[in-house]
Order: C-alpha cells, then sequence, then structure tokens
C-alpha cells in the first residue's frame, strides 16, 4: 500500500511541496556531558575497589536487616506507585502504537428525512414511483464497515511510538530507583536503631559510675569533708546522662516508627528489632565510574531515557511539516428506503486516497518544535547536571568514609590509653592503694571514648550505605538510549 502511494500520489503533490509551511523556530541540541567529566579526584579511593552487588544488604550478614528490607521491598506504598506508573506508561504505548495502525469499525444507521423541494434531491420530494421517489419522507440506511489508514511515509507516527517506549522504559528505571532509595532509607534507620542501642547500653554503663560518685560526694558533704557544690555538679552530670538516655530512647521509637511506615507495616506487623553489634563497615569504591555509573545509576537511567523520548518527539515535530497521506474505505450498502438496505444493487465501495499539506497554520507548527527543542534542551541540561550530581556523590561518601575510617583508628588508639589507665586504676583499687572512686574517675572517660566510638562507626556505616545508593545499588542496565549511548555529537537533530 506505501510503494502504491508513494508511485501513484507523492508525483503528483511535488509542486505542492513548496507552499507547505516552514521550520523557522528550531535550534541545534544542548550537548551531552563528556565522558571525561566523570570520574572521581585521584586522591579519593577506598582499601577495596567494586561495584554495589544486587542484594547489597546482605554483606551485614544480619537477617534481621534481611527480612525488614524484603518487607518493604513488598508492601511500600512508594513502590507500588512506582509499579503504577511503569504500567500507565505500557498503557500509553499501546495506546499510541493503536493509533498508528489500521482503524476499522462497522457503522450501521438510519435517518428519517423530509426531502426538501428545492435541495438537491427535489426530485425526489413528490411522489413518481416512475423514478422510485414516494416523498417527501423516507427512511434511509446505511450499514457497512469502514477503515482509515495514515501512511506513516516520514515516521511521525514511529517517532510517537519510540518517545512512548522511552517514556515506558524511564517509568522502569524509577520503579529501580524507588526500590534502591527503599532499601538504604530502611538500612538507615535500622542501622541509626543499632548505633543507638549501642549507645544505651553505654550510657547506662556511665549512669552507674555517675550515680555512685553522687552519692560519694553526698556522703563526704554530710560528713563536712566538701562543700554542697560538688555534690550539686555530680547531680547536674548525672541529670545530663539522664537527658540523654530519655533522648535515645525517643530516638528508637521514631526510628522504628518511621522504619514501619517506610516498609508500609501495621502497627503491629514490624517484627522486634534485637540489639546487635554493629558490622564492620565494608565499603568499596570502583576503580573508574565513566559511562558505567549512568548504566549503574537508576535514576540516570531514567533522565537518559526521558532525553532519547524528547529527541523522537522533535523528530515527530518535525515531520508534521510534511505532507500526510491517508487511505480510507468503505465497504456497505447505501439505500434512500430501509426496504431496499440489503439489496445487491444497494453496495457501496468508496476508497478515498487522501493528502494533507500544511500550508498555513498561524505558527501553530513551528510553535510546537520550538516547545518540544526546548523541552529537550533542559532535559538534557538537567541530565548533565544529574550526573555531575552523582559523580560528587560518590566523591563526598568515599571522601568521608576515608575520613571516618582515620578517626575510627584514632579512636581505638585512645580507646586503648583510656583502657590502660582505668585498668591501672583498677589495679590500685583492688591492691588497696586507692578507693573506688578514683577507680570509677578512670573508668568514666573510657566509657565516654566507647560512646564516641558507637558514634563514629554508625557514622561510617552510614556513609557506606549512602555510597552504596550513590553507585545504584547492584542496578545495571546496559540498554542505552541511542542518542546518548554514542558520542555527545554523534546524533545532531
Amino acid at each position: 500500500m506505501r510503494r502504491f502511494v508513494c508511485r501513484q500520489l507523492v508525483p503528483l503533490a511535488l509542486p505542492f511541496f513548496a507552499a507547505c509551511a516552514v521550520i523557522r523556530h528550531d535550534s541545534p541540541p544542548a550537548a551531552v556531558i563528556a565522558p571525561q567529566q566523570i570520574r572521581v579526584a585521584a586522591d579519593i579511593r577506598l582499601a577495596d575497589e567494586a561495584w554495589p552487588s544486587a542484594r547489597w544488604w546482605e554483606q551485614y550478614h544480619d537477617p534481621q536487616l534481611d527480612t525488614l528490607i524484603e518487607l518493604a521491598l513488598a508492601h511500600a506504598p512508594t513502590l507500588a506507585i512506582a509499579r503504577e506508573h511503569v504500567s500507565q506508561a505500557h498503557a500509553q504505548v499501546e495506546l499510541v502504537r493503536a493509533a498508528a495502525g489500521l482503524q476499522m469499525s462497522a457503522l450501521a444507521e438510519a435517518d428519517r428525512e423530509h426531502v426538501s423541494a428545492h435541495g438537491f434531491l427535489s426530485a425526489y420530494a413528490s411522489h413518481d414511483p416512475a423514478i422510485g421517489a414516494y416523498g417527501p419522507w423516507y427512511w434511509t440506511g446505511l450499514a457497512g464497515l469502514g477503515t482509515h489508514y495514515d501512511i506513516d511515509i516520514w515516521g511521525k507516527q514511529r517517532d510517537l511510538v519510540r518517545a512512548a517506549l522511552g517514556e515506558q522504559n524511564a517509568r522502569r528505571a524509577e520503579e529501580a530507583q524507588t526500590g534502591l532509595e527503599l532499601s538504604t532509607g530502611v538500612a538507615r534507620l535500622y542501622y541509626g536503631i543499632q548505633t543507638t542501642c549501642a549507645s544505651l547500653d553505654l550510657l547506662q554503663q556511665l549512669r552507674e559510675v555517675r550515680a555512685f560518685e553522687l552519692d560519694t560526694r553526698k556522703a563526704r558533704h554530710e560528713r563536712g569533708l566538701e562543700a554542697l557544690t560538688q555534690t550539686e555538679t555530680a547531680r547536674s552530670q548525672l541529670l545530663a546522662i539522664d537527658q540523654q538516655i530519655a533522648s535515645a530512647g525517643e530516638q528508637i521509637v521514631h526510628a522504628r516508627e518511621a522504619l514501619r511506615a517506610l516498609a508500609g507495616l501495621g502497627a503491629d506487623d514490624l517484627p522486634p528489632i534485637a540489639p546487635v553489634p554493629l558490622p564492620a563497615p565494608s565499603a568499596a569504591l570502583p576503580s573508574t565510574l565513566s559511562y558505567e555509573l549512568l548504566a549503574r545509576r537508576p535514576d540516570l537511567q531514567a533522565m537518559r531515557w526521558l532525553v532519547q523520548a524528547s529527541l523522537d518527539r522533535i523528530d515527530a515535530a518535525k515531520a508534521a511539516f510534511y505532507p500526510s497521506f491517508d487511505i480510507s474505505a468503505f465497504f456497505g450498502f447505501n439505500a434512500l428506503r430501509m426496504r431496499d438496505l440489503f439489496m445487491h444493487s444497494s453496495q457501496q465501495i468508496n476508497l478515498i486516497p487522501g493528502l494533507t499539506l500544511p500550508i498555513f497554520d498561524g505558527g501553530r507548527l513551528n510553535a510546537n518544535l520550538h516547545g518540544a527543542r526546548t523541552a529537550s534542551n533542559t532535559l538534557i541540561e538537567q541530565y548533565d547536571q544529574a550526573v555531575l550530581d552523582a559523580v560528587r556523590d560518590v566523591a563526598q561518601e568515599g571522601s568521608a568514609i576515608d575520613d571516618l575510617d582515620q578517626r575510627v583508628q584514632l579512636q581505638r588508639q585512645r580507646i586503648d590509653a583510656l583502657q590502660f589507665v582505668s585498668d591501672s586504676a583498677d589495679a590500685s583499687y583492688r591492691t588497696g592503694l586507692a578507693d573506688r572512686a578514683n577507680a570509677l574517675q578512670a573508668e568514666e572517660p573510657l566509657l565516654e571514648g566507647r560512646l564516641a566510638l558507637v558514634e563514629l562507626s554508625g557514622g561510617e556505616i552510614e556513609a557506606g550505605i549512602a555510597l552504596t545508593e550513590a553507585l545504584g545499588g547492584g542496578y545495571r542496565n546496559d540498554d542505552l538510549p541511542p542518542a546518548l549511548a554514542e558520542a555527545p555529537a554523534a546524533r545532531v537533530r
């Protein structure tokens, strides 16, 4: 059919091509970010070099965390919404594809008509059986099949279908991004709870030391050996610890509720979270990023597909300037009287090739093209900025992990020194060379040092989770959009 139309209609339409609307408002596409910009500074390096695995949370070997993330991935409303967006985009693809195909419909109509004596059918306004006139009232009927087909010579419908497919692929990548944000969010809250539980245990030990010191100060004051000032100082220090304990308990409650809401669970559906030792951090930074980062970040993949879809819409907007060809056809029955409708002589066949040539449209086509180009360039600029932000996130989290690792090592050395002082004071107390108050005073800096180490370790775990998210969390999709898989200047539209 396409070859028939090209041979028969296109030569006839060539004289009219010069009269069609002219593209006046178009600009070159924005430049896609260069590969050399997708890298981390050479001075940011970690001990291990690797990309996260798809189930990255299993590296912590914590069954509680595994269960929580699985529950969240199964029940979280945010992930259900993302899946609905994918389904909606798929429906749009089917809708655009259907519009590009052959359209066929069954037609049937009946018309009760009074024929005008002065109209085109005036001869039938009177009663003249010789010519088949039984007027002026008639029941006319039409029944049959009607078809319509747009011949997509310039690829407009094809580009619209590709744009819809790009939207669908973008929504799939957004679904993966939602899953990544969900799993990392659960892990952050979970280890926030575990860090607070570890701190709470040390705060309870520190409170025992402060409570003993207050009792000692009270006893000395009652015997006239100390002023009341030392007693009240010890009391204020104990109350400060009580405040920290109360705050830690409230933090655990808030984190549990945030975790329940994030996972989409009911008030009684969140499993109990037992305190466990904090795991050793296991963060890794790839030796190179480049285009590998683009394939592993679902949010960047989504933006790449949106850019591709915008370029396809530009092509469709340009194709609208050219003549369009279509064929309409009808086969059925048409009769002036209903009783004659299905007679063989009432058969009707129509075959109507058509050509539409835009000439004067008030600037509508140029405005449409300009809008498509502007939207595309905006998406490209947003994509470029998103890539730079992604590289920044990787660099910052990698640097933070490196810094926290050094601080943890220094804090461990400090704790070793404080442990020696505490052991010495305890040994003096056990041998009778010092009282218990001195031994407990030496234990207090040790407990405070361990509290600081717990906070540093929790921060290192959180930074590792953030780095996992910045690296895409094990996502990978090498099915790159053509316009972005090539060099930035390879496809100029």
